[in-house]
């Protein structure tokens, strides 16, 4: 089975405020669903106040991230699938959740890690 990132970027969540509340709780109830059906990895947002720092290859620590990449915020989950039909469906129903699209990425697998 493979790992797959299923992501929004924060810019994606355009919600009226009075809706708020119903996506928390449907975002919620699917993590929940994933978590039974033995799925879940893990999943969070990017905790956008928080400083980005870039730590070099000596310790040297820098303010800010990498010039080249693009900011990175937002919610994702990590789920574990039999196939990336699966991962589709799933993504899916996060975006019905959430109210906007998600991103779909599969993790390469590494036998070390």
């Amino acid at each position: 089975m493979a790992k797959y990132l299923i992501s929004f970027p924060a810019a994606a969540m355009v919600v009226p405020d009075d809706q708020w509340n119903a996506v928390v709780r449907d975002s919620h109830a699917v993590i929940e669903e994933a978590k039974a059906a033995g799925a879940y990895v893990f999943a969070g947002g990017i905790d956008a106040g928080a400083a980005v720092v870039r730590v070099s290859a000596d310790g040297t620590v820098t303010d800010g991230g990498c010039a080249a990449a693009r900011p990175l915020d937002g919610g994702f989950a990590v789920l574990e699938l039999p196939t990336r039909e699966a991962a589709v469906a799933w993504a899916a129903r996060l975006a019905r959740a959430c109210r906007c699209d998600q991103e779909l990425r599969v993790f390469m697998f590494a036998p070390a890690s």
